[in-house]
């Protein structure tokens, strides 16, 4: 059996954690809008077509945010069209996903939705087509108390109070060649375009803050040059740059998907550097922060690959000049028109999840809010008629009731493996991993509770490993528990008939003597060991 060691001190601090670091990103593309959130013909359908089963779930999880409504679909969509009575709405084109919008759900239902969910809106406006007035007008409907025309409006809508909407995201992915009305070859215009909307968006509600894009991906070939000179231009009136990442990794190299915690890990760093750079010329007495408000691990098949494009995207690459492409209209209870992920390897994707929340856990002191793409799936697992709980839930909970107060450092003594380089298609083209650890993990001390709580992986897929944990430095602290998840087989996935397949349990054999725990991991495993004082 493999053996590791880890230490984890109470002066080994990070800083403190967010409550914001695990929440989800929302659009309207596959069922998680069409379906999941907005179904009027399902049985729990409530007064607005929100399924009440799906989000009485959601706020059952104690899920903190939700980024919203987009993405790529909000750089085109117009909000002041999705407002008011029904019949007076008008449908529009998303030319992102191909599909008709009619704004069955507008602006009101997805706050109201949010509120229904008992967690906290972070909106996104759109900088594509939309303009500095139109963002402004959004928080003066949304937030202001009353007297203008655009709060009174919220008023006569049916909402009298304002939603108090606290975070608003400038734009989404603004650098990107597949965004509508995209910033790719004019950082400069739009770091220009984020500092003034910031500005006037203030103006209207000073307690708001906001969220500048940077790359949206460090594959392409303009990161990070673009995000520099966007930093550069709009430092000074926001409060925080958005990280998109998405790490894949093929069926046939399953452990490069747990080696992706390195690339989380270059991102950020970088995007700190660029930052404190930023911070130095400006002569700025602010820290910037960070949200990583879209990410995910994921399975994905190798696709028709062109090596070495090195980021080297133009539009046609992601299929926008298809001739024989039609705009479909989806409807809610027909799942049949739109993609819906795969479940394989469900236990080893629940990892992946985890394994990007411990990197956010790790950088607690400048990344304060995280939306993974698939939380709300994973926190709810739905289909047509059906929720259930899949095995991402587990962890995912998890760390949303214990990793509280401060992230401490954990220093590991593990072994390592190497994945080769590969490609996935022409943007996500990986150069290898190097020195990749099988034990990765993060730590929580909740000092008003008197708890602490470690967060372990094993991501070896072969091994048990025998692990050591030394905890000398919470002297009178108390060892009470060990809950771990693990698959019996790499197929094995939680379904509506039958949700028990992949469950967390207590390991009794755990042990703590004079200070050092001493814990047996089972292979490709989630592990929570929790302390109090």
């Amino acid at each position: 059996m493999k053996k590791a060691t880890m230490t984890v001190h109470p002066d080994f601090r990070i800083g403190g954690i967010s409550k914001r670091l695990f929440g989800a990103f929302l659009e309207p593309i596959g069922s998680m809008v069409n379906g999941s959130m907005y179904n009027p013909k399902h049985p729990a359908a409530d007064e607005q077509g929100l399924r009440k089963d799906f989000y009485e779930a959601l706020k059952e999880s104690g899920l903190p945010a939700v980024r919203l409504p987009g993405g790529n679909f909000v750089s085109g969509w117009q909000w002041k069209d999705s407002i008011g009575p029904m019949e007076q709405r008008k449908a529009h084109l998303d030319m992102a996903w191909f599909q008709y919008i009619p704004n069955d759900v507008g602006h009101d239902e997805y706050l109201q939705w949010v509120e229904k969910a008992g967690t906290e809106a972070i909106y996104t406006v759109n900088l594509g087509t939309g303009t500095l007035q139109d963002a402004a007008d959004c928080v003066e409907y949304t937030n202001f108390e009353g007297g203008t025309y655009w709060s009174d409006l919220r008023k006569k809508n049916g909402h009298a109070a304002p939603y108090g909407v606290k975070t608003w995201c400038l734009g989404n992915e603004m650098d990107g060649p597949w965004q509508i009305a995209s910033r790719e070859k004019d950082p400069r215009g739009y770091g220009v375009l984020a500092h003034e909307t910031s500005k006037a968006m203030k103006w209207v509600d000073p307690t708001i803050e906001t969220i500048a894009c940077v790359s949206s991906s460090p594959f392409l070939n303009h990161y990070p040059d673009w995000d520099l000179s966007v930093l550069q231009e709009c430092y000074s009136a926001v409060d925080y740059i958005s990280l998109h990442h998405y790490h894949s990794a093929p069926p046939d190299l399953p452990q490069a998907l747990m080696a992706g915690y390195q690339a989380y890990e270059d991102y950020i760093r970088t995007e700190i550097a660029l930052c404190d750079f930023v911070k130095t010329k400006l002569r700025s007495k602010k820290t910037m922060m960070l949200a990583l408000d879209e990410y995910a691990s994921m399975i994905r098949p190798r696709g028709e690959t062109h090596l070495g494009m090195g980021g080297r995207q133009n539009a046609e690459m992601f299929g926008v000049f298809v001739p024989d492409r039609k705009y479909v209209r989806h409807d809610p209870d027909d799942w049949s028109t739109r993609r819906n992920p795969p479940r394989d390897h469900e236990m080893l994707q629940a990892l992946g999840l985890a394994g990007t929340m411990l990197v956010m856990l790790n950088h607690a002191d400048r990344v304060k809010i995280g939306c993974a793409t698939g939380g709300l799936g994973a926190l709810c697992s739905t289909d047509r008629e059906h929720v259930w709980k899949g095995a991402a839930y587990y962890p995912y909970t998890q760390m949303i009731r214990w990793a509280k107060g401060t992230s401490l450092r954990c220093e590991i003594s593990c072994d390592t493996y190497d994945v080769p380089g590969y490609a996935i298609d022409d943007m996500n083209q990986y150069g290898g991993f190097t020195g990749v650890r099988t034990i990765q993990a993060a730590a929580a001390l909740d000092e008003e509770a008197g708890e602490l709580a470690v967060f372990v992986i094993n991501a070896d897929a072969e091994e048990e490993q025998e692990l050591k944990l030394d905890v000398r430095g919470f002297e009178g602290w108390q060892f009470t528990e060990h809950i771990e998840m693990f698959a019996d087989a790499p197929d094995a996935q939680n379904t509506w008939d039958h949700p028990e397949r992949i469950l967390p349990a207590k390991n009794p054999d755990t042990r703590a003597e004079e200070g050092i725990l001493t814990a047996r991991l089972k292979k490709e495993s989630w592990n929570v060991l929790r302390f109090k004082k």
